[in-house]
């Protein structure tokens, strides 16, 4: 029994699968299956019921779960500690963001951190916002970066960066040559919106409601990239975050006019565990993605 041994064990638990688990630690998933039963050998127990699918844990492979899971959270602390000693930044960053953070802003970021410190690497997962605020949690990311990030004790929220929101179209549509849209252009559009639950959403009712604007949703995605094809093959008009729009734009397939109202922004956080300690890899990441703060994107 050792610590690759006890990660790959976690690994599997945290992925929900023996194949997953198996490609994160760079083995096969036989491998992986006969190191569970050779941990199951040792302690005499049974870990995981493989006769459920997908599999289950029992209340033993539950409880060396968590125990492994502080096992190796105190060895990376240790590890981290040391690394604090030297001037060399090295290892992984964890992080968690949104789908049009992580496409359309994470890259550029990652890239030059990384061509910065060669030995360090950055694993980016995309998550819809709910399951960003649970990896972080679960200590499955070290950050997160999500918009309209919600309060929680548990959570350390700084705020990054507001982006302007613009009106979005088929280039076709009567209103994209306009210089600005007005509250009033918008009644009686047809509208592609956000899933109800999401707090983009929510913002954008709340604003079109205060302006008196009223708009006929024909469709709801969860997603930016969903609601710019359907926009795309023309079936409706969106309010988007200005830099998730940027390409299409500049290859004509949608266009952007800015809105008159202007209070109308997405806010971008970054949240961490309450407490966390920091690695000198994750600080130094930190601090290259707030130094990059630019404020609000206008058009």
């Amino acid at each position: 029994m050792n610590l690759e041994m006890l990660k790959l064990y976690c690994d599997i638990v945290r992925l929900h699968s023996f194949s997953r688990g198996a490609v994160a630690n760079q083995i096969s998933q036989s491998a992986a299956s006969q190191a569970v039963q050779q941990l199951e050998t040792e302690l005499q127990v049974l870990l995981i019921d493989r006769s459920k699918r997908p599999f289950i844990l029992t209340p033993e492979g539950r409880t060396f779960y968590e125990g492994c899971q502080a096992l190796l959270q105190g060895f990376d602390k240790v590890r981290g500690q040391i690394a604090s000693t030297r001037t060399q930044i090295t290892g992984n960053v964890r992080v968690a963001a949104i789908y049009s953070v992580g496409i359309h802003i994470m890259s550029d970021h990652m890239q030059r951190f990384m061509s910065l410190h060669p030995q360090a690497k950055v694993r980016l997962e995309y998550l819809h916002p709910h399951k960003v605020v649970e990896a972080v949690l679960n200590d499955e990311a070290d950050l997160g970066i999500l918009s309209y990030p919600p309060s929680n004790r548990s959570l350390t929220i700084l705020p990054w960066r507001n982006e302007t929101m613009v009106f979005v179209s088929h280039p076709a549509h009567r209103l994209a040559r306009r210089k600005i849209i007005s509250p009033a252009d918008l009644n009686g559009e047809n509208f592609v919106a956000f899933d109800a639950d999401l707090s983009i959403r929510k913002a954008i009712d709340r604003c079109l409601r205060q302006h008196e604007a009223k708009v006929n949703v024909v469709m709801e995605f969860d997603n930016i990239e969903t609601i710019k094809q359907a926009i795309a093959i023309g079936a409706g008009v969106s309010i988007l975050p200005r830099p998730t729009i940027l390409k299409e734009v500049g290859n004509r397939t949608l266009a952007a006019v800015p809105l008159s109202m202007a209070e109308l922004v997405r806010p971008l956080g970054i949240i961490h565990r309450r407490g966390k300690l920091f690695s000198p890899t994750i600080a130094r990441f930190l601090e290259l993605l707030r130094q990059s703060d630019r404020g609000p994107t206008r058009t």
